[in-house]
């Protein structure tokens, strides 16, 4: 299994943005400053590159070398370029299939949805750059390797992308609890494409002004939710059980 690489130092992480490496991360050492460091914020903010300000104390437990203080995690897969990916899937399948995943923040989580899409035939994921749970190595194990098969986009911002399937002649719909109408109320046979909130917050408010269709899973029992994966499978399966009929 490939692991999630890190690189260490201002010069070298200046470099890797550049080079147009799959950054997932960049932790900076509160208090950093100077020239080579303001080059590098810079960048991080011009290609919008999640990052967070953390203390020496976290950037010496990632690496034991000479970190000045900067530390990137590198993706372990390559990502997709979102509009290429959509023009790709869309010329070929009348009845393509995505995923948006709306600030999920959890890897294994994440590693579970990618398998379980892997299995649906999901055609891409999308995800933000910001703020969206990184592909780590426990991201791939989880997924069983299928973030290695399944194409997976990052986009500034979900809205948009919701806004460039919708004229695709792709129909968007959120899974929320936020909504009367249930999940087998819901045409999946068409061209489609499903969002799923965060584990805490759900598909953020914005997000769910745009959509065609909001969907919700009957629950029976006292807890008010499912897990974000599991409920992700239901949604998937469901899909496939309606264009496998």
């Amino acid at each position: 299994m490939q692991k999630t690489s890190r690189i260490y130092g201002i010069r070298a992480v200046i470099e890797a943005i550049n080079s147009k490496s799959s950054i997932d991360k960049i932790f900076i050492q509160k208090g950093l400053g100077g020239s080579l460091y303001k080059e590098l914020e810079a960048l991080i903010r011009e290609n919008g590159i999640s990052f967070s300000y953390v203390p020496i104390e976290k950037l010496n437990r990632l690496t034991r070398n000479n970190h000045q203080g900067v530390i990137a995690n590198i993706s372990p897969i390559e990502f997709y370029n979102f509009e290429t990916l959509v023009e790709e899937v869309v010329q070929k399948k009348e009845a393509p299939l995505f995923l948006l995943l709306d600030q999920l923040s959890d890897v294994r989580n994440f590693g579970a949805i990618i398998r379980t899409a892997e299995c649906t035939g999901v055609d891409g994921i999308v995800i933000q750059k910001k703020g969206a749970a990184p592909v780590t190595d426990d991201t791939i194990k989880t997924s069983a390797g299928a973030a290695f098969k399944v194409p997976i986009a990052k986009i500034d911002h979900l809205k948009d992308a919701v806004f460039y399937l919708q004229a695709s002649g792709i129909q968007v719909i959120a899974a929320t609890e936020k909504t009367e109408n249930s999940i087998y109320n819901v045409n999946f046979k068409v061209p489609c494409a499903i969002i799923m909130g965060s584990e805490d917050t759900g598909i953020s408010p914005s997000i769910l002004k745009t959509v065609d269709q909001k969907a919700k899973l009957p629950l029976m029992g006292e807890i008010a939710s499912l897990n974000v994966s599991v409920a992700c499978g239901v949604f998937l399966y469901e899909a496939v059980r309606q264009r496998t009929m």
